[in-house]
């Protein structure tokens, strides 16, 4: 069995990024990545305004007690006279600063009467005032290749005027179910049967880190299905997911189909917990990447293995999530041959730090689980861990986005 840190690392390079780029509206942006670096191309903001709803003069002008003429009002949106000596222009937030002023005074700090404005507290040089280009300056970088763009982003690209951005095309994914026991949701399940709930489970979890599942197909245990199902998912798509069928019993078929097809795998058997049953092949130059059959085993192998290979293909700057270090509560002291992803909930403790609590029954097979768990736990081969002893944690909000 590979070692969980080598099988991660050889997944997460069995591919690079594509190549295929695409010219998109704005208001189709989030959760696209972008394609290439961007340079600001305007200041913002564009010119010099007021931050406040108040008045722009000169400081040197202020008298304590003393009243200055309104010499316009000026709305966001206008242009300003130039500041005449001794005067005042009433602006709102967003209004340009007038040529001549040097402050502006928030309208809290002042008493108008008689179209005059008394400033009652001493006011210093520069405040309340937006400098051009304190945002962004023209020829500045403004976003790297490889951001996933999400509604912050779309801000900033639209300040900058731009209607339409180059991202990455969608990471096109095929999946492939594989039982004679499985049935679709929605259809008459005999006794011996059970649902297929690895089809639209993974195909979610596709969607979910921005990927397009083109197909989501099952087979029966016979060789021919297998390879009629592997043809259609290697011509319509970049990266293919097989379920189940990958192990060592008579009828796990899906490798003697991969080798048929040229696949030549670089990987087989993780030591992991769940999810040993994994296998990675490349066919006409895309990764095929085989889960075991057990849910609970493909969902953890899908977030720890296979969610990078998807960041990598779609160009991401960032492959590997962080990984933060707390103290996982158990009753009992663990230990295992292979690396245990235990199925936990990141709590609060009573001084405000955060816990870890594991799952009651951390059975493969175990379904209801899944959506209980904020994470999973990484715990050491061959290490004894014991009640509130610090393990790496997971955290599925960014390891499946």
């Amino acid at each position: 069995m590979l070692d969980f840190d080598q099988a991660q690392t050889l997944l997460a390079n069995a591919a690079g990024p594509l190549q295929r780029h695409e010219d998109i509206g704005l208001n189709d942006a989030a959760g696209r990545v972008l394609a290439a670096d961007l340079t600001a191309t305007v200041d913002i903001p564009p010119a010099d305004n007021s931050a406040m709803d108040g008045y722009a003069l000169r400081v040197a002008d202020w008298r304590a007690g003393g009243r200055l003429p309104i010499q316009q009002r000026c709305y966001a949106g206008d242009v300003p006279e130039p500041l005449k000596p001794g005067h005042a222009i009433r602006l709102f937030t967003g209004s340009l600063l007038p040529d001549g002023a040097d402050t502006v005074v928030m309208q809290e700090d002042t008493v108008e009467a008689d179209n005059q404005v008394e400033i009652t507290r001493q006011p210093a040089p520069n405040q309340h005032i937006r400098r051009r280009g304190e945002d962004t300056m023209t020829g500045t970088p403004l976003l790297p290749a490889g951001t996933v763009l999400q509604a912050a982003h779309v801000a900033l690209l639209a300040s900058q005027g731009l209607a339409r951005v180059s991202v990455v095309a969608q990471l096109r994914v095929g999946i492939l179910t594989t039982g004679d026991e499985l049935v679709p949701p929605g259809t008459p399940r005999a006794p011996e049967q059970i649902y297929n709930s690895n089809g639209p489970m993974l195909a979610a979890l596709a969607r979910g880190l921005g990927a397009l599942p083109v197909h989501v197909l099952h087979a029966r245990d016979t060789e021919a299905d297998l390879l009629a199902a592997f043809k259609t998912l290697l011509a319509d798509c970049d990266l293919v997911l097989s379920v189940g069928g990958v192990s060592v019993g008579e009828r796990d078929l899906v490798k003697p189909a991969l080798a048929t097809l040229g696949g030549e795998l670089s990987l087989w058997k993780v030591r992991m917990k769940p999810g040993k049953p994994v296998a990675l092949a490349q066919i006409d130059g895309k990764p095929v990447v085989s889960l075991p059959g057990n849910p609970v085993s493909a969902y953890a192998v899908f977030a720890m293995l296979v969610s990078p290979l998807v960041r990598r293909m779609q160009g991401r700057d960032e492959i590997f999530p962080p990984i933060s270090l707390l103290p996982l509560r158990t009753e009992h002291p663990r230990q295992d041959s292979r690396e245990e992803f235990l199925r936990v909930q990141r709590r609060v403790a009573d001084d405000g730090s955060g816990e870890l609590v594991a799952y009651g029954h951390q059975g493969s097979g175990v379904i209801s689980s899944m959506p209980w768990a904020t994470g999973l736990a990484r715990l050491p081969a061959d290490v004894q861990v014991n009640d509130m002893d610090r393990v790496p944690y997971y955290d599925l909000r960014h390891w499946l986005a």
